[in-house]
């Protein structure tokens, strides 16, 4: 049986999900041998994973593929491990890209982690992307992302001519629910109020801010509506999520907070209406993608991944138009409830089941 090494410095969210999913799937049919670290401090899993993997690898072992995330600097590792750069299929997986992160200066990004992801693509055998605009993404920025450097900048055009032969889109496989919404009355807590759903990370490039703002003005105008604010929060949360609860009345708030419990997330998903993001950064939307299968109503910004994934019924392209939309809902939640929109998200897309076959081909598994 082929042995597959699986790499992921920074193991939580979409990256567990995804080495998690693979070992459930393939475990039959390949030796599969996961490294990971928790995710925690990714810029410094980013700066020094490779030599912890370095050591961490046992020696002596013949790999048939290595399977690894753009976390890890992959350029390095396989310097400190000749024995690795020479294993014969090398697939880094991303995520997401560095290239295009959101800063408000161009002098305010670290020019050394999208180097790192370019050495790394450079270096692997296979690049696999999570979306179209995630590829596209990154090989347009190629070569402005040099502009930072003073001097002796790479030949333009030479990186893309090396790295887009071997570049591919294999969407995140999601574990859909296909569900109907759930049918709402006036005794479940809601009283025929909109019901939605802010299910992503608390952290500034999920633009908050545009998000609350929006609800706010609903409220200052009379609309009632109940929110649940999901997603996990880390060492540095925003302010705005403390501001916008201390605004809210209780019974705006249909839940605030991670929840652990998947069956518990799922189960609120499918008693919302609709689900927004006012994302800056996005390369794939996990979140978005599964609130719909769970029967929301998806609103998301006319750019990023989203006109890639969602028709443009679901796209506006400003905060006002955002502000429309909800209170066209607010006013009748009805038109978020009814089930001819899921019929056009084409889903079966981004199922794990339709996706799999697709994934064993990238760990070599197919001959």
């Amino acid at each position: 049986m082929k042995e597959v090494l699986i790499i992921e410095p920074f193991c939580g969210g979409s990256h567990k999900q995804l080495v998690d999913y693979l070992v459930k799937n393939f475990a039959d049919r390949l030796q599969l041998s996961p490294l990971t670290l928790p995710a925690k401090k990714w810029h410094w899993r980013a700066r020094t994973s490779a030599l912890h993997f370095a050591q961490a690898v046992p020696e002596g072992k013949t790999y048939s593929a290595l399977f690894c995330s753009s976390v890890l600097n992959l350029a390095e590792m396989c310097a400190l491990r000749p024995d690795l750069a020479a294993v014969p299929r090398k697939v880094v997986y991303f995520h997401e890209n560095q290239l295009c992160y959101p800063v408000r200066e161009r002098k305010d990004r670290d020019f050394q982690y999208g180097y790192n992801q370019i050495l790394t693509a450079l270096t692997a055998d296979e690049v696999v992307f999570n979306s179209e605009y995630n590829m596209n993404s990154f090989l347009r920025h190629l070569d402005d992302f040099f502009r930072l450097q003073p001097d002796h900048r790479p030949a333009k055009g030479s990186l893309m001519a090396k790295i887009k032969p071997k570049a591919s889109v294999i969407y995140f496989p999601l574990v859909l629910r296909h569900q109907p919404p759930v049918e709402h009355s006036c005794d479940d807590g809601g009283g025929g109020v909109l019901k939605i759903a802010w299910p992503h990370r608390w952290e500034h490039d999920k633009n908050p801010d545009s998000f609350f703002e929006c609800l706010l003005r609903l409220k200052s105008q009379g609309f009632r509506f109940r929110v649940a604010v999901l997603g996990e929060s880390y060492n540095e949360k925003p302010p705005v999520f403390d501001e916008f609860r201390a605004a809210l009345d209780e019974e705006d708030v249909l839940h605030w907070g991670f929840l652990e419990s998947k069956d518990d997330y799922w189960r609120l998903l499918s008693t919302s209406d609709v689900v927004v993001s006012t994302a800056v950064h996005e390369f794939f939307g996990v979140s978005m993608l599964e609130a719909a299968s769970a029967g929301c109503y998806p609103l998301a910004p006319n750019r990023l991944v989203y006109p890639e994934i969602f028709p443009p019924e679901c796209l506006y392209n400003t905060d006002a138009q955002l502000y429309k939309k909800l209170r066209s809902f607010c006013k009748n939640p009805s038109l978020a409830r009814g089930c001819e929109i899921r019929e056009r998200l084409r889903l079966e897309r981004f199922s794990h089941d339709n996706l799999k076959e697709t994934y064993f081909k990238v760990l070599g598994g197919a001959e």
